[in-house]
Parts: C-alpha cells; structure tokens; sequence
C-alpha cells in the first residue's frame, strides 16, 4: 500500500514522526507536509503564487518533502504526482491535540483528509490528545503518540481490506494511556467561550484576542467527546455532503420567482 502522510503541525513534528514510523509495518510511506505549523488552518488553499518544495530530513534519517503551503496543498502534491504514483490511502497526523465535534471544521489535519474525499483515495485523520489540554484542542506538552500510532496500522490494514463508504472518511482521536477500549461514535458538538480582549501595542493600534477561554462541550453519550472522556479512542466516520435534505424540501417549497 503506497501511503501519503501530511499533518497540519509541520514537517518536524514529533507526532508525523511516530506516524510513519507506525505506518511504515504496513505500507510505503511517503512524507509532504507544511514547513511550519498550520494548525487551523482548515481546507485552504494556495492559489495566488507558486509553492516552494524543499527535501527535509527526518529525525529517522528518512526524506520528507516540506512547502509552504497548506495540508491540502500537501495531498494535491501527491495526487498531481510529486512522489510519483499517487497514494492508495492518506493519512494525516498525528495531530497535536484532539479534533472532535465542531472541531473538525477547522481543522488543517482533517481538511487533509477531506481532500481525499474530493480525490476518491481513502483518508483517515488521527489526532492524540495530550493529558495536559484534557478535551481541548490547543497543543499542549507532555505528548505520548504511542495510542494513536499503535492503533494505526490496524485500522489502516481494516481499511485496505474492506475500503471505506462512499465520500467518507475517518475521524481518529486517541486519549493519553491508558487506553480502555475503542468507540464507533458520531462527532460531538463544542460549547465556545470565546470573547473579545482589547490590547494596544505602543503605536496604540489596537489588538483583539478573540479565542479566549477553553471550550467546553456537551456530554451526550456516543460522541467522540463522550469516549475521549472516558479514555477510549474515538472512530468518527465523517463525509462531506453539505446539502440539507430537509432545506431542499422546505426551502424548494418556497415562492422563489418565475417558474418556481
């Protein structure tokens, strides 16, 4: 199996490290990401100038190619042939921190694996929360990626055996050790506090801190929140169809104009 690994936490990253490491018991593993963190940064894209692609050395002595563009550029590399045939599968990670619930929306790990989705390769995006940052997402030290990389190359034999749904992807979050078993859960939703914090730098411009106090979320059972809580590694299938089915019935109801 030809593997693409990619993460939103950058090229050094020890987490992209214990990745391929994992990775590499069960397939080739080919190493395009960031050149430096891109957390956040969703499924953007470059599209108003040419991307810089450098040979970066991994802490294993292996190659790795690092751009400066985003998660998503990374797997655009790979399908338009940067590392020659394009992957069997994408895995992006391990991320730095969980991507649960709401979460996922903005995030640059599972917007690698969502380009998968747009591709037709398999993706999966697998995140390790750290004991430190409890359920948020903010990166945080003290980090063991031994959960998420020891459950990896299962899952990823699981995948190459029996494929995924159609446009559908999977959302891995692994809790710190010990790890008490594994939950198939659908995505939690997030309760932000955010707010707004003025500060003035000496010119008095004036500077906002939008992202202010940790998140909270809502604690139902079978959600990847519910199942991080209680030490178990969360299995989110995930697609990307947007459409509302009940909007297209109720807004298709609706006295829109001529021929409606």
């Amino acid at each position: 199996m030809r593997i693409l690994l990619t993460n939103d936490d950058g090229v050094t990253s020890r987490g992209l490290l214990a990745a391929k490491q994992a990775l590499e018991r069960v397939g080739t593993v080919s190493v395009i990401a960031p050149d430096s963190n891109r957390s956040g940064v969703g499924r953007g894209i470059t599209i108003d100038r040419a991307l810089t692609v450098v040979e970066h050395t991994l802490r294993d002595g292996s190659l790795a190619y690092a751009t400066d563009g985003t998660p998503v550029d990374c797997v655009r590399f790979a399908a338009l042939g940067l590392i020659g045939e394009p992957p069997d599968l994408i895995v992006a990670g391990i991320n730095y921190g969980v991507n649960l619930g709401d979460d996922v929306t903005y995030s640059g790990t599972v917007a690698a694996a969502f380009e998968g989705i747009v591709l037709g390769i398999p993706a999966i995006a697998v995140s390790q929360q750290s004991p430190e940052a409890g359920l948020h997402f903010r990166r945080q030290s003290g980090y063991d990626f031994s959960p998420a990389a020891d459950f990896l190359p299962g899952l990823v034999e699981q995948v190459g055996e029996r494929g995924l749904p159609p446009r559908t992807i999977l959302n891995v979050n692994a809790p710190p050790p010990p790890v008490s078993g594994v939950s198939v859960v659908r995505l939690g939703r997030r309760i932000y506090q955010d707010r707004l914090d003025l500060e003035s730098d000496e010119q008095g411009h004036r500077r906002y801190h939008i992202y202010g106090d940790d998140p909270s979320y809502h604690d139902e059972p079978d959600t990847d929140f519910h199942a991080i809580a209680n030490g178990r590694i969360a299995v989110t299938p995930v697609h990307l169809d947007l459409t509302s089915g009940t909007g297209l019935t109720e807004v298709g109801s609706w006295p829109l104009g001529p021929g409606a």
